[in-house]
């Protein structure tokens, strides 16, 4: 798995900051030029979770062995109960 840059928050840490940016530009009150930065920004951010979801998901695709000890590569699915 890729370690996030020292510069580049955790996934925790970048899904705060993206929900935070996305309340403020719900409340209306952010002046076009910031809405924008904050657009960049939040895109950046929603980058960053995707990257380490999916980071995430190859994991636990490796982790999944079969019985002889290969690997088995199975698309990881979730359902109702991982919710």
């Amino acid at each position: 798995m890729t370690k996030p840059k020292a510069s580049e928050p955790s996934y925790e840490e970048a899904l705060e900051q993206l929900e935070s940016i996305v309340t403020k530009m719900e409340d209306g009150d952010v002046p076009l030029a910031e809405l924008l930065t904050q657009f960049e920004q939040g895109t950046k951010l929603l980058k960053q979770c995707e990257d380490r979801l999916k980071e995430a998901e190859l994991r636990i695709e490796k982790l999944k062995r079969n019985k002889d000890g290969s690997d088995s590569f199975e698309p990881f699915e979730m359902t109702d109960q991982d919710d």
